[in-house]
């Protein structure tokens, strides 16, 4: 990212989302429109939330050619909510699919994910969730959680807010997420250690993270990350998961001083 990027991303953080309001395409208000009168149409009082990037990158203004959006649903899975959807498409005469990814430890995905293709648009459809770790594996136990918990189990404060469709407002149920987003700080839901330790390659997602926004480690993220264990582990966790970004970055330069 060069300074004059840098530059256009502190303009844009320099501001108080807490009231602000996301902007939506057309399409994405299209598609969120037709997912709540689906839930009037059925009677049910599911909430849907936007979880993750497309928050992120929406409050930040960030353009992006592709619509990446991963919903969470409090208290249907993915599937059977998919599949009430592709029915009120179908009675719409609007074409649609739907695909379940199943889980697959072995290859790092511990969730099953339901697919639904509305309006030229994949879907992603999940359930909170929680994880739980045993002190001899790095692979999460799932359970389904709550909003809360679903926040406080991700990576990084600003990947950890919600778009509420039904109510059209954001959520920051860490706490921190909307002030780290609006003073450019990268920071873990909880304890850095522990959620490093938890699973190693959320060390190197926050330094990655930190130099894609032009955002700031917070020093006890700086802290751990120069831990031993923390190194080691995030050295030599999965293979398959973590070969895309490794090169090095736990010598990167914004571990050697704080900034």
């Amino acid at each position: 990212m060069g300074s004059q990027d840098t530059d256009k991303m502190t303009s844009k953080r320099k501001r108080d989302w807490t009231d602000s309001p996301i902007l939506l395409s057309s399409l994405e208000q299209k598609i969120f429109d037709f997912l709540v009168q689906v839930l009037k149409d059925e009677r049910r009082t599911t909430i849907l939330r936007v979880a993750g990037g497309w928050v992120r990158d929406k409050l930040l203004q960030l353009a992006c050619d592709d619509i990446d959006i991963d919903i969470a649903l409090d208290d249907i899975s993915g599937e059977d909510f998919a599949h009430i959807v592709e029915g009120h498409l179908e009675k719409s005469s609007e074409h649609s699919s739907v695909a379940v990814i199943r889980m697959n430890p072995d290859k790092s995905k511990h969730l099953e994910t339901a697919r639904i293709k509305m309006f030229d648009v994949w879907i992603d459809l999940v359930n909170l969730r929680g994880e739980t770790y045993a002190e001899t594996s790095r692979v999460p136990q799932i359970v389904l959680g709550t909003a809360e918990e679903d926040a406080l189990r991700r990576d990084l404060t600003i990947n950890a807010l919600f778009y509420n469709i039904n109510d059209g407002v954001v959520e920051d149920l860490t706490g921190s997420g909307l002030k780290d987003l609006s003073e450019g700080i990268i920071r873990t839901p909880l304890e850095p250690r522990k959620t490093f330790l938890d699973d190693p390659l959320r060390a190197l997602r926050a330094i990655r993270f930190a130099g894609k926004l032009g955002f700031k480690l917070n020093p006890d993220i700086i802290d751990a990350c120069r831990e031993p264990e923390v190194r080691w582990f995030s050295a030599f966790s999965s293979t398959a998961r973590s070969t895309s970004f490794r090169h090095n970055v736990l010598s990167a330069s914004c571990l050697r001083r704080r900034t």
